[in-house]
């Protein structure tokens, strides 16, 4: 879940809602596994221009730390991310969101072969940034790929270079269909996020209906009234159930969330040769 908008407790985002993110880590409907109990993280911006992660190991239904700190964490920029290990260790550095200087990334899916192409795609990444690499996932390599691609100055690029780069490299290997993903990232001050497979078979993901317009159609949820009008939500799945509440990202589109404004384009790889 990313938001986007006026200043809001974390925990309003995170425990309030009907099938709030917490919820969806015991009994997701519409994510490849129910349970999402691999850990969990969170990530805000606040006083000052880097954010903060707060991570665990715990299942995010279980964890009491995540409860305390969530009633006292306000902030226009929120990601949070619950984790099903696709195979790496169950480990703080790999849980989400990932962070490099005033950047945020996470990502649901897989890079299929992960292990048969890692080696490729690990050295591939910018001697510069290499140190920083903290963990072992997919999810992290293909963030830093993105940053090596130009992540910070044009990120719709960036991420449509990582991407053709993963499938060149998946294809050397003979791995059908490498990329799987819906990814969100942000510098603080803009929101991006993709869905794209390379099967055009990708993950869920919404974005929320514009305020002013859920207040029109259902002036009885108290909760409305209480959000700015710039307030955006992108989620995996919905956080209840409303009509015209939701919209999916069409399938290989990315969009941009900036000053409450927002577009969608298309999205294809580009081979960053």
């Amino acid at each position: 879940m990313a938001y986007a908008g006026e200043p809001i407790l974390a925990e309003e985002l995170l425990f309030k809602p009907r099938h709030s993110l917490i919820d969806q880590s015991l009994h997701s409907r519409m994510g490849a596994t129910t349970t999402n109990g691999d850990g969990f993280g969170i990530g805000w911006y606040g006083e000052n221009p880097e954010p903060a992660v707060f991570k665990s190991i715990e299942p995010a239904w279980n964890d009491r730390n995540l409860r305390e700190v969530t009633g006292q964490i306000r902030t226009p920029l929120l990601f949070a991310h619950i984790r099903a290990s696709t195979g790496t260790p169950v480990q703080r550095s790999n849980c989400h969101p990932f962070r490099h200087g005033r950047w945020l990334w996470m990502h649901n899916g897989a890079l299929r072969g992960f292990r048969e192409v890692r080696r490729d795609l690990v050295t591939a990444i910018d001697p510069v940034l290499f140190p920083d690499l903290e963990g072992s996932t997919d999810s992290e390599t293909l963030f830093y790929l993105a940053l090596t691609f130009g992540l910070t100055e044009d990120p719709l690029g960036a991420v449509a270079r990582a991407v053709g780069f993963v499938e060149e490299v998946g294809r050397a290997h003979q791995v059908e269909n490498p990329v799987q993903m819906t990814v969100a990232t942000t510098d603080g001050q803009s929101l991006w996020v993709f869905r794209y497979s390379s099967e055009r078979q990708s993950r869920s993901l919404f974005f929320s209906t514009k305020i002013a317009q859920l207040r029109a159609l259902h002036p009885e949820v108290e909760v409305l009234h209480r959000l700015g009008e710039h307030t955006r939500f992108v989620v995996s799945e919905p956080l209840r159930d409303l009509p015209g509440a939701w919209n999916e990202v069409p399938e290989s589109c990315a969009g941009v969330v900036r000053g409450g404004a927002d577009e969608l384009v298309g999205f294809e790889p580009v081979s960053p040769n």
